[in-house]
């Protein structure tokens, strides 16, 4: 159906793009998009789509919203306090844009229903603050061929990462296996109240694009932001070909629910202060931790720690061998984001408890070597 006088008005901006126009107004109008989590990331995410004129939105959230969430959460107010996020959430899209379907799912996601719920929409946007919930929604969508847009955040630091159907890798090419509780959440690590927004709308951008082939989307290719030095880094991503999910020869054929971790399983990851490291290493002796330096080669080159050795993050994933045995490695990177990624990494590859430097090169000339320059 043409779009009526209404719909020209309101979506006025989007006709004068000459890229986008009538029919890329139309397709958004028909357009079904997933938001797993209501949350930080997802609150945004959702206000974008739902004013961009989606056709269907849905919305799956099982918590309830807590005053705590209000400092990010920008899809709920004081008043909701204790209202199920999801529907509260579709109330407020209902309210912002009335011609979008909205679909509140109040549910848990679990595995076995990560498939049908998947199969329902175009694009997914997942904005979970789980492990276990991304691990099921990747799959998911790989086996339902459906494209992602995956965001996460940390402190100040964020993550993007997009997933196509046959055209790159998924998020466990990235991230093979990291089991839940052993990376920090907002709830522990904290978090920049503004930093989700950004990561938010980020992801709502990727999904435009992909519903309107506008653009080029972020395949086979991790978006970093640091919000305090306000940089955008990117790291190409190979398809892993033993990948469990897209790889050549898949073991996964259906979403599973985490197993309990067991007690001997690898330690999370640590988070150590520059002084915490420069104690660790002024007490190791003559045998420090590998520090292992994640940033680009002509960083490094600049200034870096003694002993230190360097391994790009984007090389990481192949060259995590060179890590000697047993050992407990700590990654470095210039504020944080990067080396996080990187204890991911690691943990994903059996890793026995990966160190993060928090604040990176930045807070260690600021706290131990005022000398060292930081590209």
């Amino acid at each position: 159906m043409a779009l009526t006088e209404a719909q020209r008005h309101r979506y006025a901006r989007h006709l004068a793009l000459a890229e986008l126009g009538t029919a890329g107004q139309e397709r958004l109008r028909a357009a079904r998009v997933l938001v797993v989590g209501a949350g930080g990331l997802g609150s945004p995410a959702a206000l974008y789509l739902a004013a961009a004129g989606l056709g269907t939105l849905g919305l799956l959230d099982f918590d309830r919203v807590d005053l705590s969430n209000l400092q990010r959460q920008i899809l709920f107010e004081t008043g909701e306090v204790g209202e199920p996020k999801a529907l509260a959430g579709a109330a407020r899209l209902k309210r912002l844009n009335p011609e979008v379907q909205v679909v509140a799912h109040e549910l848990e996601l679990r595995a076995a229903d990560a498939r049908s719920l998947v199969s329902q929409y175009d694009v997914v946007v997942d904005g979970s603050d789980r492990l276990a919930t991304r691990y099921a929604v990747n799959d998911a969508c790989v086996l339902e061929k459906r494209p992602l847009v995956s965001a996460a955040i940390h402190r100040f630091e964020g993550q993007l990462f997009t997933y196509v159907p046959d055209q790159g890798p998924c998020y466990r090419c990235l991230f093979a296996d990291v089991a839940d509780g052993l990376v920090a959440n907002c709830a522990t690590a904290g978090v920049l109240g503004v930093l989700p927004g950004v990561m938010g709308t980020l992801q709502a951008t990727e999904a435009l694009k992909l519903v309107t082939g506008l653009g080029r989307p972020l395949i086979g290719r991790l978006l970093t932001y640091d919000a305090l030095e306000m940089r955008f880094e990117e790291f190409r991503v190979r398809r892993r070909r033993d990948c469990a999910v897209c790889g050549e020869h898949p073991t996964i054929r259906e979403p599973k629910d985490p197993t309990p971790m067991s007690h001997n399983h690898a330690a999370g990851v640590r988070h150590l202060s520059a002084p915490d490291l420069d104690a660790l290493l002024k007490s190791a002796g003559g045998k420090p931790p590998p520090l292992i330096d994640v940033r680009e080669v002509h960083e490094f080159s600049a200034g870096h720690l003694p002993g230190s050795v360097n391994i790009p993050l984007g090389q990481l994933p192949a060259r995590l061998g060179e890590i000697p045995a047993g050992a407990a490695p700590v990654f470095i990177c210039r504020s944080g984001g990067r080396s996080f990624a990187a204890c991911q990494m690691a943990l994903a590859a059996r890793i026995a408890a990966p160190a993060n430097l928090e604040g990176g090169l930045l807070g260690w000339a600021a706290e131990i070597d005022p000398s060292l320059r930081v590209a």
